[in-house]
């Protein structure tokens, strides 16, 4: 069974109808250390709610927990799992002794609303005072959506990064002896390895279709590095000419392949993402943009056919910095009402910045660690197909997408737009990005 994190851009949107109260809810002291005896020897027992929910991943949390309370005898940890963004964000906003102390998301994208409306505790006077420095404990592009403005309110707890999925069986047949690296040398590959049947195919060498699984905006645009927001957080979707250079590509290949009509006619047979029936899985596409986690999957199906992984190909004017790839992860934090602070923030540091506790983590449940001395640890026992997304994170050209006020809000706009353009419902690529521009800033400011 496929472990998968939830959307988190759709999680980030369900969320936004919260924000509004959010921003009342600065509840707590400020995030300055001492508010418990726990540095005293005390005892002191703090709440850590996270979001895993299968039983490796529920087993590799209560594993580092209990390796933390054994070198903190003092400090006792109540877990509670399978929560979700929302109801911690409402438990939060209400305070109280029913709150948690430290909490997980897998929605990277409310970094922003977390940090701005103060729920999450800046972290800056604890790593200051334990002499860590972020940028360089974490990657940078980890780092980068772990906060917002200034404001450290999380810190990464493991990654996903994303790269491409090839079959190497299908690559040996159409005569393809090495993954590409430049987006021309991919739509050669595309086009080898795409077998027509009837008005469909047989096989299609990619699925480049937005609605295709991982193939969205966000995730292609890391190929790019774009900008995004502006030193006074106003959009540059329609300044920055990657944007445009992405969504012209993109359009480009959905035509060299028959059309956006003719491709979503051929994915409606495609099966469940998070299941054997995924297109890749089943050999109905040969390439495909996928996280790091889908190897675990893979490898345990036994595949009638090779397959392998490499860093998704980049934009040819940007050679050189092929092997980046688009990163998100899982998050966590204290929660700024918490009136035990020092002891959160001693599981936080330990599950975030403890190589050993970071690398344990990253081994049980297939993701990517989120430290470069886990990332270098002799202790992480990727296979040669994992080790493609540890690379990928230690890549300094690998992008994420960056926090705003309104949590992933931006990101849903350009991905309509994206959707308009690739089916020719927009036809005026320059008016439309203008306008989603627009649109991003305004919903900015109302959320301000």
């Amino acid at each position: 069974m496929l472990s998968r994190r939830p959307s988190r851009l759709l999680a980030a949107v369900t969320g936004s109808a919260v924000l509004a109260l959010l921003a009342t809810a600065c509840t707590g002291t400020n995030s300055t250390g001492g508010q418990d005896d726990s540095a005293a020897g005390k005892d002191v027992t703090i709440t850590f709610w996270h979001g895993w929910s299968q039983d490796s991943e529920t087993k590799a949390i209560e594993d580092n927990v209990a390796a933390f309370q054994k070198a903190h005898p003092n400090i006792h940890v109540k877990i509670v799992p399978h929560i979700e963004d929302e109801k911690s964000e409402q438990a939060l906003r209400a305070g109280g002794a029913d709150a948690p102390d430290v909490v997980s998301s897998f929605t990277t994208d409310n970094v922003g609303k977390f940090c701005s409306a103060k729920v999450w505790a800046d972290l800056n006077p604890f790593l200051k005072k334990d002499g860590i420095d972020p940028a360089k404990t974490f990657p940078a592009a980890m780092l980068k959506y772990s906060q917002f403005q200034g404001n450290q309110c999380s810190l990464p707890l493991l990654g996903d990064a994303y790269g491409l999925y090839y079959n190497k069986t299908a690559f040996a047949a159409a005569g393809i002896t090495a993954p590409p690296k430049t987006f021309s040398e991919f739509e050669a590959a595309v086009a080898k390895l795409t077998v027509a049947e009837g008005d469909g195919f047989k096989q299609l060498g990619f699925m480049p279709n937005y609605h295709g699984y991982e193939t969205s905006i966000a995730h292609l645009l890391g190929q790019y590095g774009p900008s995004y927001f502006d030193g006074e957080g106003k959009s540059t979707i329609a300044a920055d000419p990657k944007v445009a250079a992405l969504l012209d590509w993109q359009k480009s290949l959905v035509g060299k392949l028959g059309g956006f009509e003719k491709l979503e006619k051929y994915r409606t047979g495609f099966g469940d993402e998070f299941s054997a029936k995924n297109p890749f899985h089943t050999g109905q596409v040969a390439m495909a943009m996928d996280g790091e986690w889908r190897t675990a999957a893979l490898a345990e199906e036994k595949l009638p056919f090779e397959w392998a992984t490499a860093p998704f190909p980049v934009p040819d004017d940007q050679a050189a910095t092929y092997g980046r790839g688009y990163q998100t992860g899982t998050i966590i934090g204290i929660a700024r009402g918490s009136q035990k602070q020092t002891a959160a923030w001693e599981l936080v540091k330990y599950l975030t910045t403890n190589t050993d506790a970071v690398v344990s983590f990253a081994n049980a449940i297939h993701n990517v660690p989120s430290t470069f001395e886990a990332l270098n640890s002799p202790k992480l026992t990727p296979d040669p197909n994992f080790r493609t997304f540890i690379d990928i994170a230690k890549n300094p050209n690998s992008g994420t997408t960056p926090a705003s006020l309104n949590g992933g809000a931006y990101q849903v706009s350009l991905q309509n737009l994206g959707f308009d353009y690739e089916s020719g419902k927009q036809t005026d690529l320059k008016a439309g990005l203008a306008a989603t521009a627009k649109e991003i800033d305004a919903a900015v400011n109302q959320a301000k």
